[in-house]
């Protein structure tokens, strides 16, 4: 059996910041097993960590959860950090030493300066000043290294992207402490083994689930609250590696899933999954319940809440993944669960990828080519990147890939060492291959093809059209998912606010009251009859 015996204990019913049943909300924790607790796992991202008074806000929402269930926290760096520690390994590797050290000094005066606001004891303060002090010389000596080899592997570059969060869980592991939780901070790289890939590895669930049974539970069961590092784990040999930018949420569900956690709720700065992006479309509404997979659409597709990885673990599990905001608790947030909101069955939301960009392979020296279409994708294998929209006219010998504008340097040289023969042969005043950054992507995420109802995919398609077209928008190209509701539609940056907006306002995801959407098929379009028969009337 657990030892209950150190829980922790509040003088007061309610925190200094909120009641603690607004951690609550629609009794979402459940327990494993008779006679035990609810175990939780809570994520927190940069600008939830991003300086002292966010941290102390951080400590309050975990002390006043602590009351009711065990808690294991995972920590993004401090907003902004590991974009300058990017930016130190990028100067190391063009031989500006000096610059990278001035970036390492920075992040010392802004860590040291939040510890001495969090941890009034001088000696504690001094205790975890002298670990802060180390992880940052480290990160010195590597870029003094890179300096003077002129050369950053991928080893390094992951050993100083990681300091973010190595220095984050100091801090936040302090503040609990000072606010009477036990807590310790832990590393991932204990816990979390990984296929030993840098800049994007993919955790390994058998040994990752033995490691936190080891380290982490035994924790738990003695009241103790684990901070760990987001953002990274280890290869089996015990080598550094990062699950890539924005991979702490990945982090958090997968511990989640290696604990059996009851839940996994990811702190932001937002209030949840939203029905577009509010710096488009104002009247944009937080999307209360969704199911996995189109949590996992909006994601993939420029919902920048969740990351697209985020939701593996947990879908195997059946673990409900709660977003919700730091600064206002006491709102519910999205739920993300298996099947979603019970009777949905209208378009959840238009999301949008405004940094896209079109690579066209057409032209005389794509005539004849042979396997285009499995050459062009072998090279993109190699990028790494992630094909947002495809495009192929066997006929005409062209093919278009669309994807996100941060990988089109590196896409582009992959195809075009792929199509090196061919390319040698381009005639003067010819290009085989075009590059188009004009463009932006939006998507339509909608139900499942069961859940429809007898409402055809053609007319969701002529909804999508004739929403477009009222706002004068041109489709560059239309993608419909075989399987699912999911239209994607490429059109020209300088049209895509105007468009996502339409849509919005098409589909009423406006209109719809805390989600409360058609149980069955979508609204009629704009100027269309509305129900008047009581059965239709209970659709909305």
């Amino acid at each position: 059996m657990k030892n209950h015996g150190a829980r922790p204990v509040s003088t007061r019913k309610n925190s200094e910041f909120f009641s603690a049943h607004t951690l609550h909300p629609r009794g979402h924790a459940r327990t494993h097993a008779v006679g035990r607790r609810a175990l939780r796992v809570f994520k927190f991202g940069g600008t939830s960590v991003g300086d002292a008074s966010c941290i102390a806000r951080v400590a309050e929402i975990v002390r006043s959860a602590a009351l009711e269930s065990d808690i294991v926290i995972v920590v993004s760096a401090m907003s902004g950090v590991t974009n300058q520690l990017v930016a130190a390994a990028r100067r190391a590797q063009e031989g500006e030493e000096t610059s990278a050290e001035a970036i390492f000094s920075e992040l010392r005066k802004r860590h040291i300066s939040a510890l001495r606001d969090l941890v009034p004891s001088f000696e504690e303060r001094n205790r975890i000043q002298c670990k802060i002090d180390d992880l940052l010389q480290n990160g010195c000596r590597l870029c003094r290294g890179s300096a003077l080899l002129g050369e950053l592997t991928p080893r390094t570059r992951d050993t100083i992207l990681s300091l973010g969060e190595r220095l984050s869980i100091l801090l936040v592991a302090a503040a609990l402490s000072e606010r009477g939780l036990a807590s310790q901070a832990v590393e991932a790289t204990e816990i979390v083994i990984t296929n030993g890939v840098h800049d994007g590895a993919d955790p390994q669930m058998g040994p990752t689930r033995e490691r936190c049974e080891k380290r982490l539970r035994p924790l738990v069961q003695q009241s103790i609250v684990p901070v760990v590092t987001g953002f990274i784990g280890a290869a089996p040999d015990g080598t550094l590696t990062t699950l890539g930018r924005g991979g702490s949420d990945y982090s958090a569900t997968v511990i989640g899933a290696a604990l059996g956690a009851s839940e996994v709720i990811i702190w932001t700065d937002v209030d949840g999954l939203q029905t577009a992006d509010p710096r488009m479309v104002p009247e944009a509404r937080t999307i209360p319940e969704v199911s996995y997979r189109e949590a996992a659409e909006l994601a993939y597709f420029g919902a920048k809440v969740l990351h697209p990885k985020t939701l593996r673990p947990v879908m195997q599990c059946g673990i409900p993944l709660w977003i919700r905001n730091t600064f206002a608790p006491e709102h519910s947030g999205t739920k993300i669960t298996t099947e979603g909101p019970e009777g949905f069955g209208g378009v959840t939301a238009v999301t949008a990828i405004s940094e896209a960009t079109s690579i066209t392979l057409s032209g005389p020296v794509f005539s004849g080519v042979a396997d285009l279409l499995v050459r062009a994708l072998r090279a993109t294998s190699a990028a790494r990147t992630d094909v947002l929209l495809l495009s192929h006219a066997p006929s005409q010998d062209e093919l278009c890939v669309v994807i996100t504008s941060a990988q089109a340097e590196d896409t582009l040289e992959m195809l075009r060492q792929e199509f090196s023969e061919e390319l040698a042969h381009e005639s003067e005043g010819t290009e085989g291959i075009a590059i188009d950054a004009s463009v932006a992507l939006i998507t339509v995420v909608g139900p499942t093809r069961r859940s429809l109802a007898g409402i055809s995919i053609s007319a969701m398609l002529s909804t999508v059209c004739g929403a477009v077209a009222k706002e004068n928008v041109d489709v560059i190209a239309m993608v419909q998912n075989p399987s699912e509701c999911v239209i994607s539609l490429l059109v020209g940056k300088n049209d895509l606010s105007a468009a996502v907006s339409g849509l919005h306002q098409e589909f009423r995801l406006a209109d719809s009251d805390l989600g409360l959407f058609p149980k069955d098929g979508f609204y009629p379009p704009l100027g269309a009859a509305e129900p008047t028969s009581e059965s239709s009337e209970q659709k909305y």
